[in-house]
């Protein structure tokens, strides 16, 4: 066989391994690019939520019932220094506590970008609701699934009469808890549009926490008509904010941050009272200096 003859077959031989794996990486590459999962992975969607109240099972009676386990999110977060501290008043507090599902349609993911792509750095804030009437048909309702994007509907916690805490949604979720709504702080008006054919709302940057209406007060939209909440309630209350980073500034009522006119809860509530509780429950963390 003369050289050029050996040569010429060498070389065909190696376009035709070149052309084989430039087609392998190409299918790879394609592969890659249409993979959902591995989409989600380079850009995952995470949220500042180690601010919110966080379950503090260990620390809370047993329920009668066995309740299904929280829903843990996956993603794993540096939790930023501490602000607050709970107190030894906290420790020794121990309400009931119960978790119930709540079905997927009635809340959603926590939001990077709003719906023209704008990045979002709201701070969080906690917005106390009230029932209206009884807790088991708040929850009854957060266990139907609804189409309707107007009727969706939850909180992250909910407190009954007794002081019992009900986890709810999770608080690195979104809770449907206040529709067209806005907070007017310290640091202007924020609010966050997360769906183009719904009003702007605080949901994406709020937990929302719910107090159930006593019995007598039910359909009650005024102060003279309304009972109020018990001991319990504001105890609770107290001690489950308590285990937030949320500055006390930040914490509202719904209807404080309502736009549509239509919501006046908790109707009757006493914020001087709660405060004065919450700070019981925690502190300023102390910021020790060394002398020199």
């Amino acid at each position: 066989m003369k050289f050029t003859d050996w040569a010429t077959r060498v070389l065909l031989i190696w376009l035709m391994f070149a052309t084989l794996i430039v087609v392998l990486l190409i299918g790879r590459a394609t592969k890659l690019h249409n993979n959902p999962t591995i989409s989600r992975i380079s850009n995952p969607q995470v949220t500042a939520f180690s601010q919110y109240p966080q379950a503090q099972f260990q620390s809370a009676k047993e329920p009668e019932k066995k309740s299904q386990r929280v829903i843990k999110s996956p993603v794993k977060l540096n939790k930023p220094v501490a602000r607050y501290i709970t107190t030894q008043a906290f420790a020794q507090y121990r309400p009931n506590y119960q978790v119930a599902s709540v079905d997927p349609s009635n809340y959603g993911e926590r939001y990077t970008q709003d719906v023209n792509g704008i990045p979002l750095s709201n701070q969080p804030i906690i917005v106390i609701h009230e029932t209206g009437y009884s807790a088991s048909s708040a929850i009854n309702f957060f266990q139907v699934a609804h189409t309707d994007e107007g009727v969706q509907a939850s909180y992250h916690a909910l407190i009954k009469l007794d002081g019992t805490v009900v986890y709810l949604v999770p608080p690195e979720k979104r809770a449907f808890g206040a529709a067209n709504s806005v907070f007017d702080g310290s640091q202007g008006v924020e609010t966050v549009q997360t769906n183009p054919t719904l009003a702007a709302s605080v949901n994406n940057f709020a937990y929302h926490v719910s107090l159930e209406t006593p019995p007598d007060s039910y359909d009650s939209s005024s102060q003279q008509t309304h009972s109020g909440y018990s001991e319990a309630q504001y105890h609770s209350l107290a001690w489950l904010i308590a285990q937030s980073q949320v500055p006390d500034d930040r914490i509202t009522t719904h209807h404080l941050v309502d736009r549509s006119g239509k919501k006046v809860d908790p109707i009757n509530f006493d914020g001087h009272k709660f405060l004065s509780l919450l700070n019981t429950y925690r502190q300023v963390r102390p910021i020790y200096r060394v002398s020199k």
